[in-house]
């Protein structure tokens, strides 16, 4: 790039542009005004809590119950890991305590 004298660049040698300067702050604007709070209405309440509920899927007896048995399953098999697990730390435990004895 050509220097022509009496012009210089601004832009950084990246190709990207500077941001512009911040401008010096403005007087603070005048705050917007708030809307007024709507009173509360426990009719109008209950006929929104109601059309939600209707939306609501609820599960079958069905489905409740397999997940129920596919829970207590879990349950089981993760007792019976533990147990394995501490028995054998137990077992291994001991081995070193009487070998440093």
């Amino acid at each position: 790039m050509a220097k022509i004298p009496g012009i210089t660049s601004s832009a950084p040698k990246g190709g990207a542009a500077r941001p512009p300067a911040k401008a010096a702050p403005a007087a603070k604007t005048a705050a917007a005004p708030e809307t007024p709070k709507k009173p509360f209405n426990p009719v109008l309440f209950a006929r929104e809590v109601r059309a939600e509920a209707r939306k609501i899927t609820w599960t079958s007896r069905q489905e409740t119950w397999i997940t129920s048995v596919m829970v207590f399953i879990m349950v089981l098999l993760t007792a019976l890991f533990f147990v394995v697990v501490d028995t054998v730390l137990g077992h291994g435990m001991q081995a070193l305590l009487k070998f440093a004895a």
